[in-house]
């Protein structure tokens, strides 16, 4: 079969113990077209990317580099074909310049290596594609977006006109994310093939030419962008219409439920994490907290509920202080935590539903008698947060690790939300889930809103802290850079923050007002 495609993969099945990853896939995408890969985690898109470079081998199926059947075994293989691929996580050495992470790998003699040579090609490459940076600047020294500008010079320096990005501005600004579309752009008018693995419908509707959208390991249909719009897309990857705008009803806010004073806390490496955060959040409040990945998001959330010492300032639930108190205690104020790692720390993942569900209820008196757990009355408390929650689980006996991501974040909420939380952490709630997963959590919170409850909402997807938040705080190096109303915040102002630019007094809010 001729075609002018640059890439083409025809059947291609990838299995993992239990898992059918790509189930009989066909793809293709053209030169000078951005291509988006489009799916929630679990669909298969990046391990479908991950064969076409070579970190997988498919169990069936074939690949084909501009009409030419091709095998790869390892990552190698596939530059030499002119394929290049951007992780989500990049694989950059710190210590080193970014001329020598782009020369690493290289087939040249380590003793003969012409770093000046290299530095002007990485010149010319950076002026032609906008991707400045200093290729002198060692990799530590450098922000997020800077990093994936090395990456991707990484691979235009090795010949690569076929650049796979997965997931590329879940660590970028809104200002980065919008230069990152200016050079995938300037690329494939160049010529190159671009193809751009996301979950975000704003995303592939801004920058792609045509969409394959993938579910559960299919190829559900591949699309022009020009054709179709989100809401088709979003009923596309879970088989029903979703609602993508949530209204947030007005709710009257009460008293101040979270104080945080001048707070400070190291993080796991010792360093100064949280550098003086003050907050407050109300009754009936949700504050989102913004910011890009590694400001201070996690030490945060453990610093108020007890799992990270704080080493200055003071936490406050209810006028109560509660700095550096046992999470037991913290959980009897009448905090709910939704945790950044749902299996690491949310759940236990060999126990079963039931028991991960109870791992807060299970002292009160209808539960247990002493030492002794009432089994009759766990079932019928389990059973009807099952149902209420929604939980898609075989059994309350199965072990929770067997369930799907959203059953997992279910089962979480269940346990949280039972409790009748005056206050609730939310960490990246969403993350990972489907549309209409997400759906179903926003809805959750928005409800607990209506309740009364303070929600400390922690999340790097903007939109979603747009959609859900009263208020916004901006979270950068471990301060806040500013806060401001949700409903007069500007998404360029929020992305300036993001990047570490105090917002003016003008948009400041007094806290607790």
């Amino acid at each position: 079969m001729t075609t002018n495609a640059s890439v083409r993969m025809a059947g291609i099945v990838k299995r993992f113990p239990g898992v059918l990853a790509n189930d009989q896939i066909d793809f293709e995408a053209y030169p000078g077209e951005i291509h988006a890969l489009l799916g929630e985690n679990g669909a298969g898109k990046s391990t479908l990317m991950n064969i076409l470079f070579g970190i997988y081998q498919p169990d069936e199926g074939d690949i084909f580099v501009h009409g030419r059947k091709v095998r790869f075994r390892s990552p190698r293989d596939a530059i030499d074909q002119g394929i290049g691929m951007v992780h989500q996580h990049f694989m950059l050495v710190e210590v080193q310049t970014v001329a020598e992470n782009v020369t690493l790998g290289l087939n040249e003699s380590r003793f003969l290596l012409n770093l000046g040579k290299t530095k002007e090609r990485i010149a010319e490459l950076a002026k032609k594609y906008s991707l400045r940076v200093d290729a002198d600047a060692h990799i530590w020294q450098l922000s997020v977006g800077e990093q994936q500008r090395v990456e991707i010079l990484k691979m235009l320096y090795r010949g690569a006109d076929v650049l796979i990005l997965d997931e590329p501005t879940a660590v970028l600004t809104p200002q980065e994310a919008r230069e990152l579309f200016n050079t995938l752009r300037r690329m494939a008018c160049e010529g190159h093939t671009v193809v751009f693995i996301t979950h975000k419908l704003d995303e592939v509707m801004a920058i792609s030419d045509r969409i394959t959208i993938l579910c559960g390991g299919r190829v559900v249909s591949t699309v022009r962008t020009s054709e179709t719009n989100k809401e088709s897309l979003a009923k596309m990857m879970v088989g029903r219409p979703v609602l993508l705008h949530i209204e947030k009803q007005p709710v009257e806010k009460g008293q101040i439920v979270l104080q945080v004073e001048n707070l400070q806390a190291q993080s796991d490496k010792k360093l100064p994490a949280l550098k003086g955060i003050s907050l407050t959040v109300q009754q009936g409040e949700i504050l989102g907290m913004a910011g890009v990945s590694g400001n201070g998001q996690r030490e945060l959330a453990e610093a108020i509920t007890g799992l990270r010492p704080v080493t200055g300032g003071r936490v406050l639930i209810n006028n109560v202080d509660v700095t550096n108190c046992a999470p037991c205690r913290i959980i009897e104020k009448g905090v709910g935590h939704i945790p950044e790692d749902r299996t690491g720390m949310g759940l236990v993942p060999n126990l079963a539903v039931s028991d991960n569900i109870i791992l807060k209820a299970y002292r009160q008196p209808k539960l247990s008698k002493g030492p002794f757990l009432n089994r009759l009355s766990i079932r019928g408390f389990v059973d009807r947060l099952i149902r209420l929650f929604d939980i898609a689980t075989p059994s309350q006996d199965t072990p929770v690790k067997q369930l799907s991501g959203g059953n997992l974040q279910r089962t979480i909420l269940a346990r949280e939300l039972s409790a009748v939380p005056t206050l609730l952490v939310a960490v990246h709630p969403t993350r990972g889930l489907d549309i209409g997963a997400t759906e179903s959590v926003h809805k959750m919170l928005l409800e607990q809103r209506g309740k009364g409850a303070a929600i400390l909402l922690i999340s790097e997807d903007l939109d979603e802290v747009l959609t859900l938040s009263d208020r916004i705080a901006t979270l950068y190096e471990g301060q806040i850079m500013g806060t401001v109303n949700a409903e007069e915040a500007n998404v360029e102002q929020l992305g300036l923050m993001m990047g570490g630019t105090p917002s003016p007094p003008a948009a400041s809010y007094q806290e607790g007002v």
